[in-house]
This record gives structure tokens, C-alpha cells and sequence, in this order.
């Protein structure tokens, strides 16, 4: 089995493949590495100027190393091996969007500390109970949900989980890709 690339090596890559520099660049895409990323470290603090990150598609499990990116509003980490939402509390203040989904994650604290995420597409992982679902009701802005694909979705039939869910979150306008209406 071959070892990861450390996300220093991989934004020099991409540096020498877009013929930008990392540091000034507000959109970055390391997603789909070979051999793929295993860790998320402070190299990306660095990225100061980023507005969008993608590392989908790589092998990382835990979320680390981004409390330096006061300006990052996009965040993509689908289809890695993330456990948890550890780590990702450091941009509370300024992340819109969170793209999460399969992955491994069973747990959602602390979503419930995202003040102005809008956008979170956790679909396809491993969340099984509403206690865990409820956080995301504590999310204040939230409005945008992907959820289709975790084991939660299965104890009830589509639009039973549909309504219930809605219920729950209030501040919702789009679920699993569908608009949100609500009874007058």
C-alpha cells in the first residue's frame, strides 16, 4: 500500500498544474490524489485567501489544521473516511457550506456551533439516531440539507421521514434536493 501525500506536496502539485500559487488563490481543488491524502495539517492554515477547498476523495479520517483559514466559506471533504465532525468548530464563524457526504460519520456535534452554514450535504454516511438529527435544528442559518443514506433514513417509509424531518427543522427550505413547502 503506497503512502499518502502530505498536503504540502499535493498544493505544490497543483500549483505547478494550474500555474497559480496557493497562498493568493481563493479556490482549490485537491481533490482525487494519488496517492491520496491521509491527513489534513496546518500546511493549510497557510491558505489565508481560500474561499473553497476541496479534498474529496482522498483517505482522510479526521478534520484538522484549518483554524487558520478565516476566509473559507466552502468547504468539500466528501468521500474520505471522516468519523466525526471534530475539528471543523475553528470556522464557526465564517463556513457556508459543508459537503460531508460518504463518509463515516455517525455523530454531528458540533454542528450545533456553525453559526452561518447554510449548506450541508451529509448524505450516505452513518447517522442512526434523531438525537444526533436534532443538532442540525441548532444550526441558526441552516436552510439546505442532503440526508438521503443514513441508516436514520430506514427506520421509517420516505415521506413519513420527509415530514418528520421538516418538522424538525424549521429554518429548512430544501431537503434531500427537494423544495421545502410548508402548511399555511
Amino acid at each position: 500500500m503506497s503512502k499518502g501525500i502530505p498536503i504540502k506536496d499535493a498544493l505544490k502539485l497543483w500549483e505547478e498544474k494550474t500555474n497559480k500559487v496557493a497562498v493568493e488563490s481563493e479556490d482549490i481543488g485537491l481533490q482525487i490524489q494519488w496517492p491520496p491524502i491521509e491527513k489534513m495539517d496546518n500546511t493549510l492554515s497557510t491558505l489565508i485567501e481560500c474561499r473553497k477547498l476541496s479534498l474529496s476523495t482522498n483517505m482522510i479520517e479526521k478534520i484538522s489544521g484549518i483554524s487558520g483559514m478565516k476566509n473559507l466559506r466552502i468547504l468539500s471533504l466528501a468521500r474520505n473516511s471522516i468519523k466525526n465532525l471534530q475539528g471543523i468548530e475553528v470556522l464557526s464563524d465564517t463556513l457556508e457550506e459543508l459537503w460531508i457526504s460518504y463518509n463515516l460519520i455517525e455523530k454531528l456535534k458540533p454542528i450545533d456551533q456553525m453559526k452561518v452554514l447554510k449548506i450541508f450535504y451529509v448524505s450516505n454516511n452513518s447517522i442512526k439516531d434523531w438525537i444526533e438529527f436534532n443538532r442540525m435544528g441548532q444550526a441558526p442559518n441552516l436552510v439546505e440539507i442532503s440526508f438521503i443514506g443514513n441508516p436514520l433514513c430506514d427506520t421509517m417509509d420516505e415521506g413519513t421521514f420527509r415530514a418528520e424531518a421538516i418538522k424538525k427543522l424549521q429554518n429548512l427550505k430544501k431537503f434531500d434536493g427537494e423544495p421545502v413547502i410548508r402548511g399555511v
